[in-house]
């Protein structure tokens, strides 16, 4: 479940969002492109490395901590991956609201789904009451609605920076894609399952993108 999230992010990061950066570039040019999509990615990278979290399988990361609880932890990671994942919808649906921008909202709801059934597992396994590991799962999916319509309004206000907002967005998925979700799917022997998830993930998007375009 979590390879086939990793592969509606890949198929989002190609179709969703660096293509329309690249098709409507305008003064930014190809270098002006490729900066953008490297700042998202660091970006990424540094509120990880400021920020601790918990790994669902690959354990803590980021400055140690012993007075914030391992459940707290794991919320923070994945806000750390919803949190550009919202502005990327945000900005998506800002750049095409009928076409590649609703292709991309389908296509991380749907990717959502799996990720919040594994956290609301990881909380309960950490000792969570069921109640709370959904509420804080749930809470994850709130971040992301907030940063989606933060996207949606640097994209309606500033239409001159949006197609570096696309590539900076696809950098910053990018990046939560290889660091945090494929590590994760990789582990304990899963990588084919894991391979073959992605992949219909990808192809998922794919025929999503076919659908509303």
């Amino acid at each position: 479940m979590l390879g086939a999230a990793a592969g509606v992010m890949l198929a989002a990061v190609s179709f969703s969002l660096l293509l329309p950066a690249l098709e409507g570039e305008g003064g930014w040019g190809k270098v002006g492109m490729a900066g953008a999509f490297v700042v998202g990615a660091l970006a990424v990278g540094s509120l990880h490395r400021v920020l601790p979290h918990e790994h669902m399988l690959k354990g803590h990361e980021g400055p140690m901590t012993r007075t914030v609880e391992r459940t707290t932890l794991l919320v923070l990671a994945v806000a750390l991956h919803n949190v550009p994942e919202g502005l990327a919808v945000g900005v998506g649906l800002g750049n095409d609201p009928t076409g590649s921008g609703l292709a991309l909202a389908g296509g991380i709801m749907v990717q959502n789904v799996p990720e919040g059934l594994a956290v609301a597992a990881a909380l309960a396994g950490l000792g969570a009451s069921r109640a709370r590991a959904v509420w804080l799962s749930g809470f994850t999916g709130v971040i992301e609605i907030a940063a989606s319509l933060a996207g949606l309004v640097v994209a309606d206000v500033a239409a001159v920076v949006l197609p570096a907002l696309l590539a900076a967005a696809a950098g910053a998925m990018l990046y939560v894609v290889s660091h945090e979700i494929v590590p994760e799917t990789h582990r304990y022997g899963n990588e084919d399952t894991a391979t073959l998830g992605l992949i219909l993930g990808f192809a998922g998007m794919i025929l999503l993108d076919a659908l509303v375009g």
